[in-house]
């Protein structure tokens, strides 16, 4: 059975449909014959034919990112999308399609449709590139022609060489009123611009008849950058010759057939042809003593109309069309004579520019000075020292058993903002904090039960490695701010009982359900790290080596760079689903942590592990709602679209350090994947210094309370901020201090 790529072309403007379709929103992302828009209507359509083999693609413009991506989504439907950085007609976009399917897929057959067109009838289409498909399966070109039901001057034409499937004699350009008389008669179609041909067969055309669009594209494809599901193709394609596919191929090949085919089809492209679909009206309208009318009134506007016959009337918020429909054609003079009387109203006004990343930063430095960190350490912490769970959104406490890891977080945090130069009461948070770690959570052997009731008495004694790594990394923040004598020699303590329940290979097994994880060895990755640059002995660097070599041997798959969450007793991947998750924050924790090492080791191999562990997590970035999601499959399937704070502040310091490892393109490439995970972060954080921690898949959040553990990700979101702005940019560094 033949292989089919479907591929959705969505260039195009549509100006003959203006106000409605403008450069920013083309006609064919408008419901503009029913419900859902051309596009999605295509997508639906052509999306049928696709089985397990096969994938729909949609070469479309980079600047309709968004819409694609939010369209698609909102009808069910998955694409690989390739994005281009500018138009350059349809040889080039096709060329990209044929060129990325035979990749894949040598002997598909691309289905290459308009995103713009009117086909009611999805069945008779599909029973129509049934028959097309077995051609092009032979090495033919299939072009579909449709069966004229009028003259029109509106449509190129197509001569076929006899009845049915048959060659083609030529194609034309849109006929005056009186040559499309004499086409009808002679028996020529109205060329539908949608083609069927084998994916090799037409790279094998470009190659020979448009060579330098061929180039083009292909250096375009190696320039290419991938974010999720979309392919954005490099500035190569720009000096692609802007030529259709009519001229560059099909005028010259001998493969070019056409396929005669009778379902209603229009291009919708100008408003009397909307009208004539029967669904083009919407919006609020009253019509009195008028008769053949269209009316499309934008939201909040209602038109009203009396005596009128065979009229148009397009409202948007910003321009209104009257017009009489049989000279609907003529709105591309009104077009034509904007750009230079108003060029305002060519498109719609243009959405603000996204943050900066040097503005998000700087706008989170004082949220941090100014909300965050007098609210945590005033509501968050009690008379005895002891860190609050959460905070209700209103500021309210909320009784709660009290997890020791807080505890220890929430001091860690504290201690970084003094040593980040903050003018609060940050010693006085830390004394106390450190006092109730020591009365209420240690233990007598000197690590930390796991849990207090919220009256603060011991309720769970399990020292899991979890916690003690962050006991690790508490001691070691405080150590750092204020060099408390004694904190190392406690923290190498219980470093050393650590090391006792290790195995050959350095794991620790951790307390629960998931006895061999990686996260708690990410964690004492951290405490090490952190202790290693406070100046701590030789034994931190020593469990660091340790804890990267796990990493790199046992964690990370060596064949997609992923790394994963569970294991068994022999250190291989977990049985069933576990063995298989993946997260994208741990993936970027994992490469943020990598690069710090291999930037202090100077260890190639390190940074690079990291390289892989980033573009894994960049694969959980959804492309609609712009947040790193909760979980994902090792084979990239995800499993929760959830998405909680933790995960984009982990984004944002991986893109971070590693733009501070790179130089040129791919520096440029991390700073805006920083500012993508700042801006990110934002859509979770309040304005009184508290936050929202689970995203749901429409973009809402859970109901409840701020966990207070999420500020140490916060916090060291911030510290790596400062750190890479100080830098690349220290011109821009002095608004980041929290002083």
């Amino acid at each position: 059975m033949t292989t089919i790529y479907p591929v959705i072309m969505c260039g195009g403007s549509g100006t003959r449909l203006w106000p409605a379709s403008r450069p920013s929103r083309p006609k064919q992302f408008i419901p503009l014959a029913g419900n859902r828009s051309l596009f999605q209507e295509t997508a639906a359509r052509v999306a049928a034919l696709v089985d397990e083999a096969g994938k729909l693609v949609v070469v479309g413009g980079a600047a309709h990112k968004q819409t694609i991506l939010d369209q698609l989504e909102a009808i069910g439907v998955k694409a690989a999308i390739i994005l281009e950085p500018e138009g350059r007609d349809s040889s080039a976009a096709m060329a990209a399609a044929a060129f990325w399917t035979a990749r894949h897929s040598p002997n598909a057959v691309n289905l290459f449709v308009a995103s713009d067109h009117h086909i009611p009838d999805p069945r008779a289409f599909r029973r129509s590139i049934a028959e097309a498909v077995a051609a092009a399966a032979e090495g033919r070109i299939v072009t579909l022609g449709v069966v004229p039901s009028e003259p029109s001057s509106a449509y190129g034409y197509i001569a076929p060489a006899g009845q049915g499937l048959s060659n083609v004699l030529a194609f034309v350009e849109k006929p005056d009123s009186a040559t499309a008389q004499r086409y009808i008669a002679e028996g020529y179609l109205w060329n539908s611009g949608n083609f069927i041909v084998r994916a090799d067969v037409l790279v094998k055309e470009i190659g020979e008849r448009a060579p330098a669009v061929g180039e083009a594209v292909r250096i375009a494809l190696e320039q290419a950058e991938i974010e999720g599901s979309c392919l954005t193709l490099g500035d190569g394609f720009k000096s692609a010759p802007k030529i259709s596919i009519d001229y560059a191929v099909m005028e010259k090949t001998t493969r070019a057939s056409v396929l005669p085919v009778q379902f209603d089809w229009s291009d919708l492209g100008a408003w009397d042809a909307v009208h004539a679909s029967g669904e083009g009206d919407v919006g609020l309208h009253i019509l009195e003593d008028s008769e053949g009318c269209l009316v499309r009134a934008c939201d909040g506007v209602m038109v009203a109309a009396i005596g009128l016959r065979d009229v148009g009337v397009i409202v948007e918020r910003d321009a209104v069309l009257v017009t009489d429909l049989k000279r609907s054609q003529d709105v591309k003079r009104v077009v034509e004579r904007l750009k230079t009387l108003s060029p305002q109203h060519l498109d719609f006004p243009a959405d603000p520019s996204p943050e900066s990343l040097e503005a998000g930063a700087a706008r989170f430095a004082t949220w941090m000075r100014q909300a965050a960190l007098p609210v945590w350490s005033t509501l968050g912490q009690d008379a005895a020292g002891g860190f609050e769970e959460v905070l209700a959104l209103d500021g309210r406490q909320i009784a709660a058993s009290r997890r020791a890891r807080v505890q220890a977080r929430q001091l860690q945090v504290y201690a970084e903002a003094g040593r980040q130069g903050w003018r609060g009461p940050w010693r006085a948070v830390v004394a106390s904090g450190l006092d109730r770690l020591r009365t209420a959570y240690l233990r007598p052997d000197g690590r930390m039960r796991a849990l207090l009731t919220a009256d603060g008495l011991p309720l769970e004694e399990t020292p899991a490695v979890y916690d003690q790594a962050f006991l690790l990394f508490a001691l070691a923040g405080v150590f750092a701010a204020t060099g408390e004598a004694g904190l190392e020699g406690k923290a190498a303590a219980v470093r050393d009982l650590l090391a006792q329940d290790a195995d050959a290979i350095g794991g620790l097994k951790e307390a629960g359900t998931h006895p061999y994880q990686s996260n708690a060895h990410m964690h004492l990755l951290e405490a090490a790290l952190a202790w290693e640059q406070s100046g701590g002995d030789a034994s931190w660097s020593a469990l660091a080596d340790q804890l990267v070599l796990l990493a790199r041997t046992r964690f990370i798959d060596p064949e997609t760079g992923s790394l994963r969450e569970f294991f068994d007793a022999n250190w291989a991947p977990a049985p069933g689903e576990d063995g298989r998750l993946i997260e994208p924050g741990h993936q970027f924790e994992w490469a943020w942590l990598m690069a710090r090492y291999g930037r202090r080791r100077n260890a190639a191999e390190a940074v690079a592990d990291a390289w892989r562990l980033y573009e894994s997590g960049l694969r959980g970035v959804h492309p609609r709602r712009g947040v790193a999601v909760d979980a994902m499959d090792i084979d990239g399937g995800v499993r929760s679209a959830r998405s909680r704070l933790w995960p984009q502040t982990e984004w944002l310091k991986a893109s971070l350090i590693l733009a501070e490892l790179s130089e040129d393109g791919r520096r440029d490439a991390c700073l805006d994947q920083a500012a993508r995970a700042l801006r990110a972060l934002w859509r979770y954080l309040t304005p009184q210094g508290l936050w929202h921690d689970k995203m749901l898949e429409d973009g809402s959040f859970i109901d409840e309370p701020a966990p207070a553990s999420s500020f140490y990700h916060i916090m060291g979101a911030y510290g790596q901020l400062r750190e890479t702005i100080d830098a690349l940019f220290p011109e821009k560094a002095p608004p980041l201090g929290l002083s």
